[in-house]
This record gives structure tokens, sequence and C-alpha cells, in this order.
């Protein structure tokens, strides 16, 4: 019986004028459609064709500083390896990267995923692939979709704040075996200040192996050291040649 009017409630006829009933149609809906969303988003290919690392940074560093061209290079020598690169489609460090990757185009894709802004109204113009976004929410959930490792450049809030939605992903195991990699010497802090502040606590509030979950590295190049590897060990997974070395000559013996 109880089916039976829950059915007939959900058929009935609600007029706009029923302020109440509108608001709870309305809800109920945006829940259901959050419920397909969801489902959609479990979903996986059974092995990726491309592996993707998404690097974050600052919208505010000027092409020709130091910064700008670290960037660059080591987006630049990952696209070498084949690794595609994602960032926010933006100015600054987000431009450094996908001119960096753009640098390969026979090897590597250049991918902007954006968000609408009034002050950023274009991708920049080293995007070869470009996604757009409404809001923040959706665009952090096609960036953990569809990457396989996250470097962090130095950044403002918007930096900050995709840093630790990546690092509570891998904290609660939605992300698993990805890594996030903090370059520079802005990063430590935030670490250091996260175990004392979280760990110190009685009861505290973080497990301390939490605290291991972003890599500190000092550069560019300690950045591509550690997805070079992540990346050799995710071609074997997905079944893809590795770069074999050279096989050394040998003098033939005298007889």
């Amino acid at each position: 019986m109880k089916k039976a009017d829950s059915a007939a409630k959900r058929s009935a006829t609600i007029s706009l004028a029923d302020e109440e009933q509108v608001k709870e149609v309305l809800a109920n809906t945006v829940l259901g459609l959050w419920d397909v969303v969801n489902s959609l988003t479990r979903l996986r290919p059974s092995r990726r064709e491309r592996y993707r690392v998404t690097i974050f940074g600052s919208a505010r560093v000027k092409s020709g500083t130091f910064g700008y061209e670290a960037t660059k290079r080591c987006a630049a020598e990952l696209a070498k390896l084949g690794c595609d690169i994602i960032t926010g489609g933006g100015p600054g460090l987000m431009q450094a990267a996908n001119e960096g990757a753009a640098s390969a185009p026979e090897r590597a894709k250049s991918i902007g995923i954006r968000v609408d802004l009034p002050f950023e109204q274009e991708v920049n113009s080293f995007v070869g692939q470009a996604f757009e976004h409404r809001t923040f929410f959706t665009r952090l959930h096609q960036f953990v979709l569809t990457s396989d490792a996250f470097i962090v450049a130095p950044g403002g809030v918007g930096t900050v704040l995709e840093t630790l939605m990546i690092w509570q992903l891998l904290q609660v195991h939605h992300l698993s075996g990805t890594p996030l990699i903090l370059v520079g010497d802005m990063w430590p802090g935030l670490v250091e200040w996260a175990k004392t502040s979280m760990l110190t606590t009685d009861p505290p509030l973080a497990s301390a192996e939490d605290m291991s979950i972003p890599q500190c590295v000092a550069n560019g190049d300690e950045a591509i050291a550690l997805i070079r590897k992540h990346h050799t060990q995710w071609l074997r997974t997905n079944g893809k040649p590795t770069a074999k070395k050279s096989a050394r000559k040998t003098k033939p013996r005298s007889p």
C-alpha cells in the first residue's frame, strides 16, 4: 500500500502555485541527477591509453621568470616521455606547463580544463584541447578523473585548494597510487603546519601516515624523476612497451 501511495504521489500533477511541492520536486530531481553522475563516474576503462600529468600553479607568474621557465622545462621533459599535460588552461604557470607540452606535439597532448571567471576569458594559446566548466567543483572532478599524477608548483589560494583536495582524496582512498608532488620552497611549510596542528592534539586530528602522502621536492628535476618512475610502472601495468636500455657492445675475444 505504501509503495502504491508513493508511486501515485510521484505521478500526481503539481501546480506551480504550490511552492512547497515545487521545491520538493526540484530537490528530489537534483538528488536524482547526482545519483546518475555518481554512477557514471564509477565507470573506468580497463586500461588507459594515455598517461596524464596535471600541473597546478599560480596564474600570476610572468613569462621569462625563473618559475615560469622551470615549469615549462619540466612539462617539456614529461611530454618527451609521452605524458599528456593537463592544466587549468589559464595564464602564469598553467600557460608555462601548456607551452612545455606544446613543444612535443607528436608525443603529448596539451590540455586545459577551464572554469568560467570574469577576469579570465580565454584559454592560453598553448592549449591544444580545452574543456569548459561553470563551477570549480565540476572542474576539480574532471582533474581527478583524468589524471595519473599531480605536480603542484608554487601558487595561491586556488592552488592550495586543489592541493588539499587531492591530498584528502588520497587520504580516504578515493584515489590510490597517484603521486602528489609538491615542488618548491613553499610546500614543506604547509606539510609541517599540518603535522604540528593535527598530530599534537588529543586525540590527533589526522593519522601520521597521512602526512607522507604529498611528496615535497626542491625542483622540477626531482619531480621529473618521480614521474618517470611512476610512468614506467604505469606502462607495465597497462601493457605498454617500456624504454629499453641499449645493449652494451663487447669486443670479440681473441681466438
